[in-house]
């Protein structure tokens, strides 16, 4: 066996061969002595005999100890406790006494026997650790890992991992780990940081590398692949120098493939690793930047380094605005600082002709990457979305003032964006593209652009339609109408077959025929250098096609109207109005009503009203107004009063309330012309009734006032009694003030004296209301607060003072009334009355 080897080495302490000479113990160690002769074998009885001991010398225990395990060399427990005992016994001495070499030793017997018990192994490797004995612990670690089975192995590798991190020795701990990391791969991060403390950053980027590509590995950190492979691009773009086993570049690229969320942190590592590399082409050796900018001796050399190729890459392919951002400003930093060094080489050299111009070229390089920034920008945008019109818009703005540039630009546009697909309106592209033809008077290669543009496949009719319509406005700025009315008219012949413009998976060119869009512009051009009957025809097929919206009847009446058509523009209206429900109806009723009174006036005044009835059979109230009062001028002007008459009080219950109180003004207003003001007695009745309380006062003063007029005193005093019972005098003082020189002039001190009392009664009314709803408030607002306690002796002045509440809306009546004995009545006027009022009832003396 490998531990009777090693055992072989040890040296053993001299003992007596005659044990007796050994063996000390007194009167009362007897039974315990007697007990081992006994059961010599037995641990329990050799337990009881230390435990008796254990205050005994040193010496004794020690023999004790051993003469045990010279009976029973197998016992784990013995051997521990006798070795713990020993580690004791020697604790706090210099390492360089004998009795450390004992200890040792007696270390080296027990492992001839506990060879498998790792803890016997730990104990002792910390016990030659605590001594300093390098080479010896590092011998007796190995020792521990081939004797013990490997699945107490992971017991031992923490103490050895500590053990070789103790001291400077970088090639043995190196040693050491890969072996550990043979057995316990997952501990491979702790390794990677240990190789970073002592420098070893190659062999670090290595075992980064290595667990990067291990797809069982499994981080005790934590960190995902994605964060691992930053570490590793970050140590290594930032440790060129010292990392030479692996090739950055296409570990970067491959991270670019698999990362897409730190495609700029990834770009600006490897141009990072360049620029500290100092790898540049046209030099024969690598130059030391790790400044960030080339050394200023160097500058002369680096004619096209390659860094600015990775970042012209990067600016080319990235697909994010945060990630171009990124990597933007690092290019333009690395230029910056190529012309600080440059010009601080100048300052210490002298400036040459070649230096003025490098630096010169430098700062032109410079000046073009700031200028390219939003071109580089848009392409960024694009390519994160191909298919986004506005940014292909955008971009042809960017080349303004070169023609070459903007048609490439619109030729890759149109070739690129999927009309299903596009973000905005892609016909957009094709309509500005033959624009720019058309500004350069090259129509032929404009009309090809829009033969090509009404072949795409777009998403919406709508597209399609707006490319006919740029054509046809295209060929009408350049006076060739022939040629717009072909346009139209192959825009909207149908198709062979029915097609339903809302189905989808028809295309737009099947379904374009019934484009509203298309047919108005048709229309318009037809009205414009078309004959009748082709104009006609148009609009008699939009009707057909069930497109036409109520702009479109009305142009096509008018346009009727305009040619004498009458009758026809009339049926045009019509069928209007049996295509439209309210409210989209009512601008062809106002207009259709408006044009047949015009033509006709009273010669069909049966029709005319049959046209009214129809109109106002289904008329909402928001637009009855405008219809009742057009129809009862037509009554009036050409009909019967009472029939117009009729119509107003139709349109009274007809309207919104809102609007009724102002319908009522004009009702009135018609039949006392027509009537005379007699006949509006029983308008302002209904009125009153009708209208709300705001506004039946106020018809109540009219209706008054006009009674006064008349001279019917008592019919005037009656109104405003009956109106007085919904004013309230603290909102509607006018109209009590009213009454009250209503009653001055025209009545006595009874009638105004009447007239006080009901305004009481009425305020007390009111005053009664309110006063309910203040109690029923300040009642719960008492109850939350905290209650009063009243002492006997409390008089009924203190009581009431305390009880007492105010109400911020009651209404002092005493101040504000006086009561009949007190009111001042103001001397009724008294007037003449003429004679004709008396007739011959009395004479002129009487």
């Amino acid at each position: 066996m490998v531990v009777k080897q090693c055992s072989s080495d040890v040296k053993m302490p001299e003992v007596d061969k005659d044990p007796r000479k050994n063996i000390f113990f007194e009167e009362e160690d007897l039974p315990f002595e007697e007990d081992i002769l006994r059961n010599p074998y037995t641990v329990k009885c050799w337990l009881r005999y230390i435990e008796h001991k254990k205050e005994a010398s040193v010496s004794a225990l020690n023999v004790i100890y051993e003469r045990a395990l010279k009976e029973l060399p197998g016992s784990y427990k013995l051997w521990y406790h006798y070795l713990k005992l020993r580690r004791q016994q020697v604790k706090g001495k210099c390492i360089t006494e004998p009795a450390f070499e004992d200890v040792n030793s007696a270390h080296e017997r027990s492992l001839v026997f506990m060879h498998k018990m790792p803890r016997i192994w730990l104990d002792n490797c910390e016990f030659l650790m605590s001594q300093g004995l390098i080479t010896r612990t590092r011998r007796t670690f190995d020792r521990a890992l081939r004797a013990l089975p490997i699945t107490q192995h992971p017991r031992i590798w923490p103490l050895y991992i500590k053990f070789v991190r103790m001291y400077d020795l970088k090639e043995t701990a190196v040693r050491v780990y890969r072996r550990y990391l043979k057995l316990c791969k997952e501990n491979a991060e702790e390794y990677i940081e240990y190789l970073k403390t002592i420098g070893w950053l190659d062999e670090a980027a290595q075992k980064l590398a290595d667990i990067i590509n291990d797809e069982n590995f499994v981080s005790k950190e934590g960190k995902s692949k994605h964060q691992l492979w930053n570490e590793l691009c970050d140590l290594v773009a930032k440790n060129p120098d010292k990392v030479t086993s692996l090739n950055i570049e296409p570990i970067i690229r491959q991270g670019l493939k698999r990362y897409t969320d730190q495609i700029g942190v990834l770009w600006n590592s490897l141009a990072d690793y360049y620029i500290r590399g100092g790898h540049f082409k046209g030099m024969g050796k690598q130059v030391d930047a790790t400044q960030g900018f080339i050394p200023l001796h160097h500058l002369a050399f680096c004619f096209v380094p390659q860094a600015r190729d990775i970042y012209e890459e990067s600016v080319q392919t990235v697909i994010t605005v945060r990630d171009f951002t990124q990597v933007f400003d690092a290019y333009a930093q690395f230029e910056k600082n190529l012309i600080s060094a440059k010009m601080e080489s100048m300052e210490e050299s002298g400036p040459t002709e070649d230096d003025d111009l490098d630096l010169e070229l430098r700062l032109s390089r410079l000046k073009s990457l700031m200028d390219r920034r939003p071109l580089l920008l848009n392409s960024v945008l694009l390519r994160q979305n191909p298919h986004n019109v506005h940014e292909w818009h955008k971009r042809v703005k960017l080349f303004e003032g070169k023609p070459r540039e903007i048609i490439t630009t619109y030729t890759e546009a149109v070739q690129t964006v999927d009309p299903k697909l596009a973000s905005g309106k892609p016909h957009t592209l094709w309509c500005e593209f033959a624009k720019l033809y058309e500004g350069a008077d090259q129509i032929e290669d404009a009309r090809v652009i829009f033969d090509k543009a009404i072949k795409v496949g777009y998403k919406h009719v709508d597209d399609l339609a707006s490319v006919y319509c740029e054509w046809c406005e295209m060929e009408i700025r350049h006076e060739n109408y022939e040629d717009s009315l072909k346009i139209m008219q192959k825009a909207t012949t149908p198709p062979p077959r029915s097609v339903a413009y809302h189905d989808e998976t028809e295309t737009v060119q099947s379904r374009v025929h019934k484009s509203l869009k298309v047919w108005s512009l048709y229309a318009d051009l037809e009205e414009s250098f078309g004959t009748l009957k082709s104009c006609k025809a148009v609009y008699d097929r939009i009707i057909d096609l069930r497109i036409a919206t109520p702009q479109i009847i009305m142009n096509y009446g008018l346009f009727l109207d305009e040619n004498n058509y009458f009758e026809e523009a009339f049926k045009a209206y019509e069928k209007g109005i049996a295509l439209f429900r309210w409210p989209n109806v009512y601008d062809l009723w106002n207009t259709y009503l408006s044009k047949f009174i015009d033509r006709y006036g009273g010669k069909k005044l049966e029709r005319a009203r049959d046209l009214f009835e129809q109109c106002l059979e289904n008329c909402p109230p928001k637009f009855a107004k405008a219809i009742y009062l057009l129809y009862a001028k037509l009554e009036e002007d050409f009909g019967l009063a009472r029939h117009a008459m009729a119509v107003y009080d139709r349109a009274t219950q007809a309207v919104l309330p809102e609007e009724q109180y102002e319908m009522f003004n004009v009702y009135i207003k018609r039949a006392a012309e027509l009537y005379g003001v007699t006949y509006t007695r029983p308008i302002y009745e209904k009125a009153i009734e009708v209208l709300t309380n705001d506004q039946a006062w106020e018809m109540c003063l009219r209706f008054a006032d006009l009674e006064r007029k008349l001279g019917e005193i008592d019919r005037a005093r009656a109104v405003y009694a009956h109106c007085s019972q919904i004013c309230d005098p603290r909102s509607t003082a006018n109209f009590w003030q009213t009454w009250k020189d209503f009653e001055i002039k025209h009545g006595n001190e009874d009638t105004v004296r009447e007239m006080l009392r009901i305004k009481r009664s009425v305020q007390a009314l009111y005053n009664t209301q309110v006063n309910f709803m203040s109690a029923q408030m300040l009642a719960v607002a008492s109850s939350k607060e905290n209650q009063v306690f009243v002492r006997s002796n409390t008089t009924d002045e203190e009581l009431g003072e305390m009880t007492k509440t105010t109400n911020p809306d009651n209404i002092n009546i005493d101040e504000d009334f006086s009561t009949d004995e007190d009111e001042e009545v103001e001397e009724v006027q008294r007037q003449s009355v003429p004679m004709e009022v008396f007739g011959g009832l009395a004479t002129e003396e009487d």
